[in-house]
Parts: structure tokens; sequence; C-alpha cells
């Protein structure tokens, strides 16, 4: 292993695009009218940093953090602060978390394109890295930071260096013993092969030599048959030897392996690496579900104040949020609208510090971003503060911006006695929000109640966040009924409200003798959760119906979240999390709608949508519903965590979110000073009741004897959606 540039480790050597960025160039990071500074920018010799040099300081951010380049003046800050003619010369890199984008201008056309380009080949490169040749380049990137000198050899303080940026702690005589007995030209210094051998000992993984050697008997490597045996063995797959000549041949990189039709070890370490053998059924990956059932029959990733980059005192609204909440399979984004200035319509916090956006530049935003990810239909969840003048202007923006996406009337020519299903509404945008009349008016063209120039009035149910916001006198004297306000409402706007109609909930009977499949309520957490827990059965039926939309609490001035699994498991469809907020929440979130192709759909269980299911996830011992399972969790290792402000102390959680009958959690010991190859080899053992339902959470967590515990990593799936053996 050589600490010479290793561009040609990722097949990229002579290409003219990773050439052109490696030389570097002229850009102009702009993040406002007065702020635009030109740096020199280039690709580092490792392949995947990126270097900004400038009169002030260098910075550098690596390939492996960016998300997404985006070409031309997408995000918002290039549309505000720079000129429409430049449109070409723009580009964004978009960061993974809340690192906010790089905004450049480069200095022509050609050197943009060349720019966007060649990042989008890097990063398309290192993705398709296996795990073995990550490490091994991640390995040389920081053996190559801790090479002060640059010579491409090592001493024992360099080498000190090295393992405490890849995130090891060893007794310094254990190093000094291990340097000694590589260094075998005693030269003080380890170079080329010694380096190799170095490597080789502090990545020795005895987990896997051991599995390994266990099934390669065919002259010590795996013949098809070997990895046969260990297919059916440990990962308890019913697979045939073609099945398995076809993995050898699919991972084994070595040609004198392929050739003897053998599995090396490196082979064998990218086949755990693959999709095969990861923890998620790759069945799941892809859609494979029916989309054909009622919309209500589906689980809906969901968004709350999704215009909201932080919290909802003082935080900046903006564009940029709905792209990533919609890039992230989300399908119900809501729009907080107010008057603004000209006669155009914002959206912002109302009655808060939070920055505000136009509803115009939102709507385009969400055109452009809707159906990247997912197809199926997005819901636009209005909530309406605006006069009837600046409605209609919102009328007007739906129309022209959203044009044949949006639904505008039912569809078929009855009306409808169920919701219409994903598949139906498939790259079309429904509105919620009130409606003056039935949906009936819909179907009658000589509809006389109303006009074009009518102004009515609609009352705001106390579930509406509208009226539970409310400051007292804001509108003038307080109403009759503190449970209502009135708002003006123009018909172009009720009308474009189809499926998604909201309506005050006052119990579930009335809801079921006295309303449309069309109404939906919208329920405050606390709400939601005291129906869920004392009357979850009825809860569970009205969601066979209706769509039900559940709402942070307006006391969660922080952005924070509810636990979404109570929800879910009483039926609830809209289940609305503030997505600009990472934690356990949206952990789950993203977790119940990984499967399914990410369409942001999840069909509910067949007893969440059977009218004769008498399911009650808080009583849940008798029905079909009940599929007793035994989750056996060996949590073996780990491989070059992420270090924190030091060197990590891992520990693992294994956590069950389900039916209260179901919450368990259970966690290793932790391992000290070693986030590089920490061993565990701890079993835990979980029952589970109702598995349609249930999700595992893996958490990895720095432990602190003093502080609070650090989060290093997560990875959350439903129970259903695991597969069997080692992964």
């Amino acid at each position: 292993m050589e600490l010479d540039g290793n561009l040609g480790k990722h097949g990229l050597e002579g290409d003219a695009l990773v050439q052109f960025l490696t030389k570097g160039g002229e850009l102009t990071a702009v993040k406002s009218n007065k702020w635009k500074k030109k740096s020199f920018y280039r690709l580092m010799d490792d392949g995947r940093t990126i270097r900004q040099e400038s009169f002030i300081r260098d910075n550098t951010f690596s390939i492996d953090d960016i998300e997404s380049i985006r070409t031309g003046r997408q995000t918002e800050g290039l549309q505000k602060y720079t000129d429409a003619t430049l449109e070409e010369h723009c580009f964004s890199i978009i960061f993974k978390g809340k690192h906010k984008n790089l905004d450049l201008v480069a200095s022509s056309k050609a050197d943009a394109k060349r720019w966007v380009a060649g990042l989008r080949k890097v990063i398309t490169n290192l993705e398709n890295l296996s795990s073995q040749q990550k490490s091994e380049q991640w390995i040389i990137s920081c053996m190559k930071r801790a090479d002060k000198n640059g010579d491409s050899m090592m001493t024992l303080k360099e080498v000190m260096s090295f393992l405490h940026r890849i995130n090891i702690q060893m007794d310094d005589m254990h190093v000094a013993k291990l340097f000694d007995e590589c260094d075998t030209s005693k030269s003080g210094t380890l170079e080329g092969a010694e380096i190799k051998t170095f490597i080789d000992l502090i990545t020795q993984r005895p987990e896997i030599n051991a599995i390994y050697e266990k099934y390669a008997v065919t002259g010590g490597q795996m013949s098809a048959g070997d990895l046969q045996n260990f297919l059916q063995e440990e990962q308890k797959e019913t697979v045939s030897v073609e099945y398995a000549q076809k993995l050898l041949d699919k991972y084994e990189p070595d040609c004198t392996g392929q050739q003897n039709e053998r599995m090396t070890k490196d082979g064998f370490l990218m086949y755990l690496d693959a999709a095969e053998a990861l923890i998620f059924n790759p069945a799941h990956m892809n859609i494979y579900q029916d989309m054909t059932q009622p919309i209500n029959h589906y689980f809906i990733s969901s968004s709350h104040n999704t215009y909201l980059m932080e919290d909802q005192l003082k935080g900046p609204s903006s564009t940029e949020a709905y792209i990533k909440a919609l890039l992230k399979s989300c399908r119900c984004v809501e729009l907080d609208c107010w008057d603004g200035p000209d006669g155009e319509p914002i959206i912002y916090h109302g009655h808060t510090l939070t920055s505000k956006v136009l509803f115009e530049d939102v709507i385009k935003t969400i055109m452009e971003n809707a159906f990247k990810t997912s197809e199926y239909p997005v819901i636009l969840s209005l909530e309406i503060h605006c006069s009837v003048p600046q409605q209609k202007r919102m009328v007007e923006h739906l129309t022209e911006i959203l044009g044949d996406a949006l639904l505008k009337r039912p569809l078929g020519t009855e009306v409808p006695t169920l919701l219409p299903s994903p598949e139906e509404l498939k790259r079309k945008i429904l509105i919620k929000g009130k409606r003056l009349n039935k949906l009936e008016a819909a179907f009658n063209n000589n509809n006389n109640n109303n006009n074009n120039n009518t102004e009515d009035v609609d009352s705001v149910s106390e579930e509406d966040e509208a009226a539970e916001a409310k400051p007292e006198g804001e509108r003038g004297a307080k109403p009759k009924d503190p449970k209502k306000i009135e708002i003006n409402l123009a018909k172009e706007l009720s009308d474009l409200v189809i499926y998604c109609k909201s309506v005050h909930f006052t119990s579930f009977e009335h809801s079921h003798g006295k309303q449309a499949c069309y109404d939906m309520s919208s329920f405050k957490e606390s709400k939601a959760k005291h129906l869920a827990e004392t009357s979850a059965t009825g809860f569970i039926h009205h969601n066979m119906e209706k769509l039900s939309r559940i709402y942070p609490a307006g006391s969660r001035t922080d952005s924070s979240n509810y636990n979404p699994v109570t929800m879910w498991n009483a039926g609830c469809q809209i289940v609305a999390l503030n997505f600009q907020t990472a934690g356990e929440e949206m952990d789950l979130n993203q977790g119940r709608f990984l499967p399914n192709g990410k369409t942001g759909y999840i069909l509910k269980p067949e007893f969440l949508r059977n009218p004769d299911s008498q399911f009650d996830p808080n009583n849940c011992s008798k029905g079909l519903w009940f599929k007793k399972k035994i989750l056996q969790v060996m949590v073996i290792s780990a491989q070059q965590l992420p270090k924190l402000k030091s060197i990590v102390d891992p520990y693992v959680r294994v956590e069950i979110f389900g039916v209260p009958v179901d919450q368990a959690s259970a966690h290793t010991t932790y391992i000290s000073n070693n986030g590089f190859n920490p061993l565990w080899n701890q079993n835990f053992e979980f029952t589970v009741r109702v598995p349609d339902l249930a999700l595992v959470r893996f958490l990895v967590m720095d432990h602190d004897t003093v502080l609070h515990n650090d989060f290093i990593g997560q990875y959350t799936l439903p129970f259903t959606s695991m597969q069997n053996g080692k992964h």
C-alpha cells in the first residue's frame, strides 16, 4: 500500500474532467449581495477532498460529505443574489446534514459544466467503490495527512498520528513493538511493503476470518458449493449452486480466482458489503406493494412547518427546506400562507421572527422537485391566513406553475365513496384545506350556489394550527366560541380542494355517519395520543375510511418531534414531523419509509384496513395480527466509525419500536478508545408479537462517564424488511 497519489485506484487516471478538477480554478462563492468572494478550488490527489485556497485561509471538504450537485441558479441564494444572465455560470454543492450549501459562480459556462460533470463523476465513482476499496482509500488518505513532510515514509511519531486519525488509541509500547516488527529494513521508518504489513496487522478482522475459514474448504478458498453452504447455513437462504456461482462471478475481484471459480477472502468481503447481504431485504428496495388501494390505506411520509430550516421562533424560512423534504420522499408538505407586500402572498411561521419566503417561489420549487424521488402524489397542506385578494393570487400561482400536475377536479364521473389510489393519482399534486361546499358541487357545472366572485365565510376547527396558535384579540374581538375562528375564503381556492377537505372532528360516530370519505381532520399530537391510547380501535376504523393528519404541539418552539409510532399503530396516515430536526423520531420516519422504492407510501397492514378487524395496539394478544416472532441479534463488530471530539468508546444499542408490548431495547458494553474496529460479539433476544408494525433501530453511541453519551450513527428499518444472516 503506497502513499502516492491514488486517483488511479479510483479508476479515473487520465480522465480529462478529473484532470480539470485536479488542476483547479477560480470560483466565486455567493452568500449575499455584499458577500461574494473568489477563491481557488481544486481536487486534491487523494481524489476525495476539495481544497479552497484564499488569501485569508485554506479550507477543505470531503467529496463524501456532498449530497448532490445542482446546475444553474436552483438554490434560493443564487436566485436572490445573482443575475439571471449568469444562469449557466452557476452551480451549487449541496452537503449532507446541516452544512450550508456552497453556491458558486464560474468564470464561463464551459467551466461551470466541467466542474459539475467532474464532481458528479468523482462522486459516482466513490459511491461505486466496494467497502474494501473505500476502506483502503480512507486509510491512505489518513496516512497521507499524517505524513507531514510528504516523503511517503512513516516515522513512529507519524504512525501514532495516523492511528489517532483513524479513531484508535493503542498503548505506546504496543505501537512501538508493531512498528519494529514491520520495520524489516531497520531504517527507523516504514515504507512500501512495510506500510502494507503494518496496515494488515491493525486491520485484521478475526470475526470474518473465522467465518471464511469455516466454509472455505476447497483448497483454502470458497468454491460455489462452499458459498452455497454458507448461504444456506448462515444466511438461512434456500439457494442453488448456480445462484452461488453468480455471486462468485459478480464479487470475486481476483482474475485468478475467477478463472479457478473460487472466491477469495477479498471477494467474500465484497459480497458481505453488497445488496444481497444487507440486513435490509433487497426485494423491498423497489416498489413491491399494491399501490392501487385507497390512499387512506397507506402511511404517507409527511412534513410539518416544511418551510423552516431550524426553530419556529426566529429560524430561517427557505425553499431549500422543501427541496430537502421532497428529495427524502416526503409526500405531504405544509405551507403557512400570509399576506405579503405588493399583493404577493408569503410563507412563514406567523407572529414570529422567522424569515419569509414568497408563496410563488415555494410553488415553483415544489413543481421542480415533487417527483424526482417518487412519482406518487404530493399533498400541499395549506394554512390560510391571507385576505381574499391574495388567496386569488395563490390560485393563479398554483394553476399557472403546477399546470396539469395540479388536481383541479375529481377523477371519474360520480361522487366518490372511496378515495382514489396512489397509482391513480400518480404525478398529481393535491390541495388540502377548507372547502365551502361538498364535492358534489364539482360534478355540477351549473352550480348556482356560488359564483366566481363570491367571498364566503367558513369556520376553522380547534384542531387546525391556525386556531390553536391564534393570539387573543389578534383579529379583533375574541370569538364567542373559543374553539372557532372565522376566515374569509375565496371560492377559487376552495374549489381546488378535492380529496383533502379539512373538517372539524367531533367524534368517530359523527365522522362515520355525517362526513364523506374526502373529509379529513387534523389532530394535535396530544389529542391524537389520547385517542390512540383510549379509543385505539375506533381511531383505526376512522382511518380505514378517512385520512387523518397529526401535527406537533405549538409548544415545540425548538421544532422538536413527537414519537410517530403511536400514531401509526392507530392507523394515522399523515403523521407530520419537523423534517429539519434530526433525532430518534426522524430516524423512525425514514426507517418506516425506507422500503417500497422510497415512494413515501407504505401500505398499512391488513388488520388496519379490514373493517372486520378489532385490532387494539394496547391489547393485542389475540387476532390475525398476533404473529409472535423471536428476534435474535448478535452484535459482532464495527468498522471505521467517525471520530467525534476525541477517540470514541463505542457501544451499540438495539431498539424495538412498535405496539407497547413489543417496545424493548438492549445494549452492548462499550469498547474503550477504538472506533476503528471495535469487536463486541454480544447476543440479544427480543420477542416481537406484532411484527407488521415493528421497527428495529441499531444505534451506535460514544460512551461518556462524565457528560452525556454522544450519537455516532444509526440504522432503522421495518422488522418485516429484515433478512436473516450475517450483515
